[in-house]
Parts: C-alpha cells; sequence; structure tokens
C-alpha cells in the first residue's frame, strides 16, 4: 500500500480529479516522500554529499573536534567546546574582539567540514576556520584556516564576518533544496527559507507534488491519462540519460541571468557559464581557479560525443561507478562500445598504452587525463576536460601538464621528449587553441586572424569558440563581420559571449546589430543584447524591441538587486547601465555601494572616478584613487587613473610621480608608458620621455601614435635621423596614413638644409 505523506503548504492533493489545473505548477514536498517508493534511492543518497550538504549542528553531523581544542591564526587563538548540547566557538568577531557564537548548521564532509554561524538580520556567516575530515594518517583530523598565509582583518570582505563569507548570498543556492534567499534590501535582512535543508531528491528532479499524487491516483487504479511520472521536471526514467545541465545548475562557474531559477528551464535561461577566461583556466583550458567541472567537461571529446555525467557517476550516492580504471574502461576497451562508434577498440588498460608499471600512479587513467589540483589546501579536484597530455606546450603557454605533476624533479621537454619516443614524434603536435589564446592574453596583434578561425571552426567546443570571440573587437571588417556572426550563431553561448563586443560600435550601428537579438530564444543572450542596448535612443529600436528591452532590463535589474547584497560586480552592472541610460546620480550611488561591500573591488573605484571626471568632479576623483592606492598600493591601474586626473588638473609634478609608478607595475601596457611620456614632455624633460617612448615602442612597435610621438621628440631635438626611422616606420605600417609621406619627406629636407 503507498505511504501517503503530507506535503508543504499549499498543495492540494485530493483536489487533483476535481482541479487538475492546481497542478500546473507543482510544488515541493517532504523528502520522505520520496523514500516511500524509492527506497534503494534513498538509501544511496542518503549518505552523498549531496546529503551532507547541509545540515543542523548536531551530534551526528558535527565532525569537528570541539572539547574544548584551540586553533591560533595570527596571534587570535579560538576555542571549540560545547555547552548545554549545544556546540560553540570562541573566537573574533566583526569587532575584533573575542564572543561565543553557536554553530547553527554544517557545511560539507569530504574532505572538509565549515560551519554556519546566526548573525542577527537572519544572517549565516561561514567561519573561516574548518575541519579537515581526512584520516589522520593523511594530514586530517585538525582545525585550518582556509587562507593561512593571509591575515584578514574584521571589516575585509574576505573576513567571516564579510560579504564573501556569506551564506545566503554565496553557498546556500547549491547547498540546500528550492532554497529562497528573501533579501529585504531597504533593511538589509534575509529571512532566507528552503523545502530541504540539504541537496536533496527534488533539487534534481523538481518539485514532486504533481508527481505524489500522480503515484497516488495510479495506486488507486484510477485512470491517469495523460499524466505521468513525467510530471517531474526531470523525469525518474531521465537520470540517466538527460544532459549535464542539471548538474551544471551547481558544478559550473556562472553568474545568474535572472532572479527565478527554474530546474524546468535550459541552462541559459538560469545562468551563463564563464568562458576560459584569464584567472580561471590556464590559456590551454586548464583548471585554475575553481570552476566546478562544467567548463572543463564542455572542452572534452567525451562530451562532444554525448556522454553525461551519469556515464560515471551514480546519480544518487554521486560516487564513481566503477573504481579506479574500471570507471574508464566501460567504454574504452578493445571490444567497443556500440554507442561510441567512432571510438578505437585497443586495450587502453596495459603498459602498451600508458606506459607504467601496472598498479602505479602512472597507470591511472585520471592521473594523465584528468589531473587534480587541490582547493581550500585540502580538496583536490580532477579536471573534466580530458585532455591528452600535451607537456609540449607547457613552455609555450606556462601552463601545467600531467607528467610533470607527478615528475617535479623533470623539465616540461623531457615529458614531450618522452612521449614522442613512446608514441611517435608527431602525437598531439597540432597547434592548440591554447596557443592562440596565449597569443590573446599578452595582446599579440598576431592573435587576431587566429582567434577568427577558431571561432570559424565548427570542430572547436561550443566554449572554445565562445573564449575566442570574447577577445575580438569591431575595430576593423574582419573582426566585426567574425562578431557579427557569432551573435546570431546556433549556440546561445558562443551568441551571449560575442555581444558584449556590439557595444562599441555607433549607436545606430549598434541597434541594427542587437536590436533583433532582443527577440532570442535564450535569456542569457536577451540580457546580453539589452545590456548592449540600454543606452541606444528608443527612436533607433522598432516598437516591439523597445518593449522586448524594456521587459528584458527589468528582469536584468532584479536579477543584479538579487544578489546585490554580497555581489559588488551585480552594482557594478547597475551602475554601467545607470551611466548609460544617463542616471549619473544612480551609477554614482551604485557604484558607491559596491565599494561599500568590497573596498578592494577595483572596476568599481576606477569607474567612480572616472564618472567623477566625466561630471568635473576631479577632486572626488582624484581621492576615490588616493583611497584606493591606500588600500592596495601595488594595483596599477589606481596609480595610472590618478596620474591621468593628475594631469588633466596640470599637476604634472604629481601626475609624473604616478604615471611612473604605474609604468612600473604595468609594464605591458603601452599606453601606460606613452601617457607617462607626454606628461614628461610637458616637464622639459625630453630624455625622460624619450625613455619613456622606447618602452613604449618595445610593448607595441605597431602603435601608430606611439611612432608619432617619438618622430616629434625627435624633430624638436633636431635628431633627424632618429626621427626620420620611425617616420619611415609609419609610412611602411600605414602607406595610406594622411600626410604620412609628407612628414617624411619634410624631415628628409630638414636633414639635408642641417648637413649643408
Amino acid at each position: 500500500m503507498l505511504l501517503f505523506l503530507t506535503v508543504l503548504p499549499g498543495t492540494y492533493l485530493n483536489s487533483w480529479a476535481s482541479d487538475q489545473s492546481k497542478f500546473e505548477i507543482p510544488e515541493y514536498v517532504s523528502n520522505s516522500a520520496c523514500a516511500a517508493c524509492h527506497i534503494q534511492e534513498f538509501n544511496s543518497w542518503s549518505d552523498s554529499d549531496h546529503a551532507w550538504a547541509m545540515r543542523p549542528a548536531d551530534d551526528r553531523s558535527v565532525l569537528g573536534d570541539f572539547s574544548g581544542t584551540t586553533f591560533s591564526y595570527f596571534g587570535d587563538t579560538s576555542r571549540f567546546f560545547k555547552r548545554d548540547g549545544r556546540y560553540l566557538v570562541t573566537t573574533a568577531g566583526p569587532d575584533g574582539e573575542p564572543h561565543d557564537y553557536e554553530i547553527k548548521y554544517t557545511f560539507g564532509i569530504d574532505p572538509l567540514q565549515q560551519y554556519l554561524i546566526e548573525f542577527p538580520g537572519g544572517r549565516l556567516q561561514s567561519l573561516s576556520i574548518a575541519w579537515d575530515t581526512r584520516p589522520e594518517t593523511e594530514g586530517g583530523q585538525r582545525w585550518f584556516h582556509l587562507y593561512p598565509d593571509q591575515e584578514i582583518q574584521p571589516g575585509d570582505p574576505l573576513h567571516w564576518t564579510g560579504p564573501y563569507q556569506n551564506w545566503n548570498g554565496m553557498c546556500a543556492e547549491c547547498h540546500s533544496t528550492n532554497l529562497v534567499k528573501a533579501y529585504d534590501a531597504t533593511h538589509q535582512r534575509y529571512q532566507t527559507h528552503w523545502s530541504e535543508v540539504n541537496v536533496s531528491c527534488q533539487a534534481c528532479h523538481g518539485p514532486g507534488s504533481a508527481h505524489l499524487e500522480w503515484a497516488r491516483q495510479k495506486e488507486q487504479g484510477i485512470e491517469v491519462g495523460r499524466l505521468t511520472n513525467g510530471l517531474l521536471s526531470v523525469p525518474l526514467s531521465a537520470t540517466e540519460s538527460t544532459g549535464i545541465e542539471g548538474c551544471a545548475r551547481c558544478h559550473a562557474r556562472r553568474r545568474q541571468v535572472t532572479a527565478e531559477n527554474r530546474i524546468d528551464r535550459p541552462f541559459l535561461d538560469n545562468y551563463l557559464p564563464a568562458t576560459l577566461r584569464p584567472g580561471l583556466y590556464f590559456a590551454d583550458g586548464q583548471i585554475q581557479d575553481e570552476v566546478y567541472v562544467y567548463g572543463s567537461f564542455l572542452q572534452s571529446r567525451m562530451h562532444q560525443a554525448g556522454v553525461v555525467c551519469a556515464d560515471c557517476h551514480d546519480p544518487h550516492s554521486a560516487q564513481l561507478k566503477a573504481s579506479g580504471n574500471a570507471v574508464c574502461t566501460q567504454c574504452h576497451q578493445s571490444t567497443g562500445n556500440p554507442r561510441f562508434a567512432g571510438l578505437r577498440n585497443k586495450t587502453y588498460d596495459g603498459s602498451d598504452h600508458h606506459f607504467h608499471p601496472a598498479g602505479s600512479a602512472g597507470a591511472q587513467c585520471v592521473n594523465c587525463h584528468m589531473p587534480a589540483r587541490t582547493y581550500m589546501l585540502v580538496d583536490p579536484r580532477r579536471d573534466h576536460s580530458f585532455r591528452i597530455p600535451r607537456p609540449d606546450l607547457s613552455a609555450k603557454l606556462n601552463s601545467p601538464n600531467a607528467c610533470n605533476q607527478c615528475h617535479t624533479n623533470q623539465s616540461a621537454s623531457w615529458a614531450a621528449s618522452t612521449i614522442a619516443q613512446w608514441y611517435g614524434p608527431d602525437r598531439r603536435r597540432e597547434q592548440h587553441y591554447g596557443e592562440v589564446f596565449a597569443l590573446a592574453r599578452s595582446g599579440d596583434a598576431r592573435a587576431i586572424p587566429k582567434l577568427i578561425a577558431l571561432l570559424s571552426d565548427l570542430s572547436q567546443p561550443a566554449i572554445v569558440r565562445a573564449t575566442a570571440v570574447a577577445f575580438l573587437t569591431p575595430g576593423d571588417l574582419p573582426q566585426f563581420q567574425a562578431i557579427l556572426d557569432a551573435a546570431y550563431d546556433q549556440d546561445p553561448l558562443i551568441q551571449a559571449s560575442a555581444i558584449p563586443a556590439l557595444n562599441s560600435l555607433p549607436p545606430r550601428q549598434k541597434a541594427k546589430a542587437a536590436g533583433p537579438l532582443l527577440e532570442a530564444s535564450s535569456l542569457a543572450v536577451r540580457t546580453e543584447a539589452a545590456r548592449v542596448l540600454g543606452s541606444v535612443s528608443p527612436e533607433l529600436l522598432s516598437a516591439l524591441q523597445r518593449l522586448r528591452l524594456k521587459e528584458t532590463l527589468n528582469v536584468y535589474r532584479a536579477t543584479q538587486l538579487a544578489t546585490s547584497d554580497v555581489i559588488p560586480g551585480a552594482h557594478l552592472n547597475l551602475a554601467v547601465l545607470a551611466a548609460g541610460r544617463g542616471q549619473p546620480q544612480q551609477s554614482e550611488q551604485h557604484y558607491l555601494n559596491a565599494i561599500a561591500l568590497d573596498p578592494y573591488f577595483l572596476p568599481a573605484r576606477i569607474n567612480l572616478g572616472n564618472l567623477y571626471n566625466a561630471l568635473r568632479r576631479n577632486r572626488e576623483a582624484v581621492q576615490v584613487f588616493r583611497d584606493g592606492i591606500v588600500l592596495s598600493p601595488d594595483e596599477g591601474e589606481l596609480h595610472y587613473s590618478l596620474g591621468l586626473i593628475l594631469a588633466e588638473e596640470k599637476q604634472l609634478e604629481a601626475a609624473v610621480i604616478s604615471l611612473a609608478r604605474a609604468s612600473e607595475l604595468l609594464p605591458d601596457r603601452t599606453r601606460v608608458h606613452y601617457n607617462h611620456a607626454l606628461a614628461l614632455q610637458h616637464l622639459d624633460r625630453p630624455a625622460d620621455a624619450e625613455s619613456a617612448l622606447t618602452r613604449a615602442y618595445q610593448t607595441n612597435p605597431e602603435d601608430p601614435e606611439v611612432l608619432q610621438a617619438l618622430v616629434i621628440l625627435y624633430a624638436q631635438q633636431r635628431k633627424w635621423d632618429e626621427a626620420i626611422v620611425y617616420a619611415r616606420q609609419i609610412v611602411k605600417l600605414f602607406p595610406n596614413a594622411s600626410g604620412a609621406n609628407q612628414t617624411l619627406d619634410q624631415l628628409l629636407k630638414l636633414r639635408d638644409r642641417d648637413n649643408q
């Protein structure tokens, strides 16, 4: 007999037969309702990382040592203890003084467990001292600080009481089921709530009330007609065959594109994943920062072949379906696999393939094809791009390789030579997209045609093509055409990555290029189009486009406001939008809000200073930059921005000091050296100006303004030969440039006159 359990308030199970419309939007039920029928799956899940994602702190869930143990961090000692059955810690609070705090929830289980502390206003903060849950033999069973080498003081956004350690805004969405943050910005309070405290059945399958009623009626022999278990967002029968988007909702580095995330919508109607940008990935796409698997997997041949998460991981326990190499040899075997007809039939788990002793670390598939990188000090995570090791690229790209992760006493060239001996000299020597991205990251103009070619290569993964287009600017016709083609690509990730480049177009061209994209099927694409069109005059858009723009900007604003409690970038986005729509006061306030959240957040500080400059409030701009320099004295952008403002204010001596410091901190920035040189010229310091211009030239020998400045500098000193050298370069590089040949002719005549 089917067990009936109470569902959440607002569900009306008994009314299904008489009013089916009430179940058009299913609601969440108690997790135990799932267990009543799906006991095997429930048992597999019950001890999984998902089940342990978050739990009330009690004797079963707390794994750390609260027996009165202490932990010291930069002179502050924290004590962990129990009192009246409660778990507590004495540690420095927001005022820097020690206080007793009760542990409200545990957070995670393996290889570390964190602890959440409740503050007024519904805030939960994550303590930066965590418990290492690994066995003692592996270095575990100890307290440790997540930032051991940084002295993080109260007031720093990274302090455990700061916004970046706030559970409500930073962590909660992926650690609980049907989480509603419910942030009240006016009173700065939360009323965060959930259906299940952890990641339960309905976090992946969607709300279960309609499915539960379907099962009840089926049990009673009632004709269910069109109703099936597909009333779940992810039907039970589709768990293993469905794509990876359900997992990607949490296992991806991404940003929200709507405040109302729904499991029944495509991934890009909820989120926009990060591309392979610097700081997150190495140039060749290997993991660098925490990127949570999805972006890596999108690069893989396995993804292109149709492999999904559940092919390797049990969807309920989240454990691998087999141990060791057996999980790989499910498909990679001598007898082949009919599902992947293109896979070569050979023995992969043998020394003829991996060239390592059986049972050794080098014989394990994952160590070569999924090298790990450790985060949070104790948490090694495997790269899911499933790449073939390319140590030959390490020297070129300054990226790691699997070989040298084990053979640390050897060089990358040794590893590349060894692989050539094993597999032949031509093995995996073709150009890799990482080589193109490395050029692009360095600002090398030679990357542009390679990026365009990479973008047009349909055999490349979508995330690679999306990364390529993000480097392009519509500065010339080939780039513009490539960007425009990408904006109308069939893949929404490529579209969304291309659209921001359209922002630099004149308003009429911008409206023509981006306007139709307001009708795109993907919300991520529509949102990016709306951001670009936010500053465009309504007269340049059709009536329908104006309506769609208004609708999409409302969604965009709501999304940014929903994350503005802890994400300074949300205020930055709102500020940029307001500035583009001629609302400087709103823009200013959002920049100030961003800086209040994170005083170190550079984009907001730079933009605020530039806004003040545009509003002729240079005194305030100078103060914004100087305040930033106090906090981040080695941030070159702040020194550069300050130097430009000071030069504009005719404070040239001070400007030169700031620009000189910027030149030291930004040695590869041509414009920094160029502007430093101009300031020196105005102070009549030609030798120093020459030195600065030489550095500018070395960073970009084809910059026309740098070449022209060198011509003028040498001409002013009557150093005609030197001036002529650079004038000839201008003619060679820009033969159609107005006046280039005339300037060269004039210099030649002046030299001849002086030599007479």
